[in-house]
């Protein structure tokens, strides 16, 4: 789920960063999410079953303003209207919700296939007898 990123690449760099900085400001304010009352994890497509899963695992409330701002987009949409500018999302308010829970799902997952695939071998009396031999007992 999760995509490369040029982020911390960026981010190491302060000269870069600085020039990038109202490039990404420009970006999103013209994105238009924003000034239909959304967040950028708003968009993020709910078709895969980890994207479901984070959204079972959303407190109550952030799970009941999503589906406000997300109802709200839609009659937006259909009347061809934008919000009043004050109700618009703004740049403080559009932080990552359901990124993390998404990442933390994606890391269970991955430590879940990293435990079914272990493999366990017994050891043989030949391979204890070599291994106490290595050990020094006799």
């Amino acid at each position: 789920m999760t995509t490369p990123s040029l982020a911390p690449f960026i981010q190491k760099r302060p000269w870069l960063m600085n020039w990038m900085r109202p490039l990404s400001k420009w970006y999103f304010d013209n994105a238009g999410y924003r000034k239909l009352g959304l967040r950028a994890d708003d968009l993020i497509p709910e078709e895969s079953e980890t994207v479901q899963l984070a959204l079972k695992r959303l407190p109550p409330k952030e799970a009941y303003d999503r589906v406000f701002r997300m109802r709200r987009a839609f009659q937006c949409s259909l009347a061809h209207q934008l919000l009043p500018q004050a109700e618009w999302t703004k740049a403080e308010q559009d932080y990552q919700y359901l990124t993390p829970i998404i990442e933390e799902i994606e890391a269970e997952a991955s430590e879940r296939e990293d435990l079914e695939s272990m493999i366990i071998k017994k050891k043989t009396a030949a391979t204890r007898q070599s291994g106490d031999q290595i050990a020094g007992k006799h």
